[in-house]
């Protein structure tokens, strides 16, 4: 039983929900203004990580195929034939029923349109989009920066600029992360014939759209204060810590080791 458990939990790629609710309860303390709402905050919560383990499973399931190309995913229990697909899929059904209906019953419909944007945008966009073009990665941003989003909703029930500030803060945060990613994965990736920049356009150009979206990050990182939604504080810690993201950027270029 418990070997069962730890199959279906692995399904739910737990370091990724794990990730988000630390956006979504950032996107919702923003939103709270010091004014933390405990039930509002632990439904959302719950509500945003049943939505992405549905969506998760199924995209377990959808890359079955290319999975088994990869060193770093041939294990993973579908692409080793360790559970059924049919079971998968229902698992998935039920876990995105759950999550639906938390955030429809205990946050508002707005907070649940966009878990269903972010939804739809892995499973489909990102998860058929990253085959066929360099720009899937870019295409997955958009439901990796949904959950601060939700979390902000969750609090306002309303999108203002602080909500695509967030959004964009996240969509430019995963860009050098997937990019550093392909570069570490290189040989996996052009395996599997997924068109990753590295693998496309080589690793100068990969450096070059890192340093750009590191600078992107920053920039729009301090809007947050230009439009008085965080203090001078957090800009000091934004500026500083994306100074300090750039420097490893420019690094970067001076590496032989792109590894």
């Amino acid at each position: 039983m418990l070997k069962l458990f730890k199959t279906y939990y692995s399904l739910t790629k737990p370091g990724i929900i794990r990730g988000n609710l630390v956006t979504a309860t950032a996107g919702f303390f923003l939103a709270s203004k010091g004014h933390i709402d405990l039930r509002l905050l632990f439904a959302t919560l719950a509500g945003i990580s049943f939505v992405i383990a549905s969506a998760c499973v199924l995209n377990n399931y959808i890359d079955r195929d290319i999975d088994k190309k990869m060193a770093r995913t041939k294990k993973r229990v579908l692409a080793a034939g360790v559970v059924k697909g049919r079971d998968v899929i229902l698992y998935a059904a039920v876990l995105g029923i759950v999550g639906f209906l938390i955030l429809s019953l205990h946050t508002n419909f707005l907070t649940a349109a966009i878990g269903l944007v972010g939804f739809i945008a892995y499973l489909i966009l990102y998860s058929f989009g990253k085959r066929h073009s360099v720009h899937g990665t870019l295409i997955g941003t958009i439901s990796g920066a949904m959950p601060p989003v939700a979390g902000y909703t969750a609090v306002t029930n309303s999108l203002d600029a602080g909500a695509l500030i967030l959004f964009l803060i996240l969509v430019f945060w995963q860009m050098p992360h997937f990019y550093a990613i392909a570069m570490y994965r290189f040989d996996d990736y052009a395996a599997a014939s997924i068109p990753v920049l590295p693998v496309k356009k080589g690793m100068y150009i990969t450096k070059l759209h890192i340093l750009l979206y590191i600078i992107a990050f920053t920039v729009t990182a301090t809007m947050l204060t230009i439009l008085g939604y965080t203090g001078y504080t957090y800009l000091a810690v934004a500026v500083l810590l994306g100074s300090g993201w750039l420097a490893l950027g420019l690094k970067g270029f001076k590496s032989t080791d792109n590894k």
